[in-house]
């Protein structure tokens, strides 16, 4: 008989079991693969702050983490997305992990601007295969799901530099989160867009898999986006396309219009009505209509 007044089980929630972190090594870490290690850890407040000091050097010489490095949490208590916003969910609903990339000399600093658009489409495209969800993106690093015939954002992406020569890639995905827990009306979550599977783990190798390789086609190909197909996949499950949009760009300036291309430097290029067309780099996009 089970003592009612005995502390509550941390893995009492059946509906959300912890990550199985063997399982995970050994599906995903192998010779000559991207993935050279991984832990998991029952919270922390950021884990792209956390893997950003793993990956520089100390002082005493000591190198920084390795390319393919991956820290995952089970939950975040600081967890930031876009312009320093808070993200928060409970813990072992989702997915809440970085990775550390190290692309190389052979990838002009550049092209790294592309590397959230490129987690974009590698999430979207394992989600899709692993959960049964058509998961659209919305520029720049917003993951969308459809509920009750609504857009709801069920996951974002932040990059970030980490020294001269990495970028730790941040990534968090609502996964069983109920009405009630979401925190903000306009949010979504793959259990209420009727996912296939909610297996984190499942959910997890699927997308760091499909990270993998479009990754590794991105860095043979010099981070060309047009050469690695990146910037054709990203405009095809960009759900900003072909939209009205209001753009707040930094200096609290606004800008009105379509959304007609993401061009070769990963900006959103918004045309105006006198015809003219606005590359936007960094800015809050508003989608000012559905989509038909």
């Amino acid at each position: 008989m089970t003592d009612p007044h005995a502390p509550e089980s941390r893995w009492s929630d059946l509906e959300r079991p912890p990550l199985n972190e063997r399982a995970l090594r050994r599906g995903l870490i192998r010779p000559g693969g991207l993935w050279s290690s991984l832990d998991v850890v029952a919270a922390t407040g950021s884990t792209n702050s956390d893997l950003a000091a793993r990956a520089r050097a100390g002082a005493d010489g000591t190198p920084g983490a390795a390319e393919g490095t991956v820290l995952i949490a089970e939950e975040q208590t600081a967890g930031r997305g876009r312009l320093d916003r808070r993200w928060s969910a409970p813990a072992r609903s989702g997915l809440f992990f970085s990775v550390l990339l190290r692309p190389g000399p052979g990838v002009p600093v550049h092209r790294y601007g592309w590397l959230p658009l490129l987690t974009g489409v590698a999430v979207a495209a394992g989600l899709a295969r692993a959960a049964g969800v058509d998961t659209a993106l919305k520029w720049p690093n917003d993951l969308l799901v459809t509920v009750d015939g609504e857009e709801r954002k069920a996951g974002g992406i932040l990059a970030e530099r980490a020294g001269d020569d990495a970028v730790v890639v941040g990534v968090g995905v609502n996964v069983s989160l109920h009405a009630a827990e979401l925190p903000v009306p306009a949010a979504g979550s793959l259990a209420l867009a009727n996912a296939v599977s909610l297996d984190r783990d499942t959910l997890l190798r699927g997308v760091l898999r499909s990270l993998e390789q479009w990754y590794g086609e991105w860095r043979e190909a010099g981070g060309d986006p047009a050469a690695s197909r990146l910037q054709e996949a990203y405009a095809a499950g960009c759900a900003t396309l072909g939209r009205t949009v209001r753009a707040v760009l930094p200096g609290d300036r606004e800008l009105l219009g379509e959304a007609v291309a993401v061009d070769g430097d990963g900006r959103l290029v918004v045309a105006t009505e006198d015809g003219a067309r606005h590359p936007v780099g960094a800015g809050d996009i508003v989608h000012l209509r559905p989509v038909v």
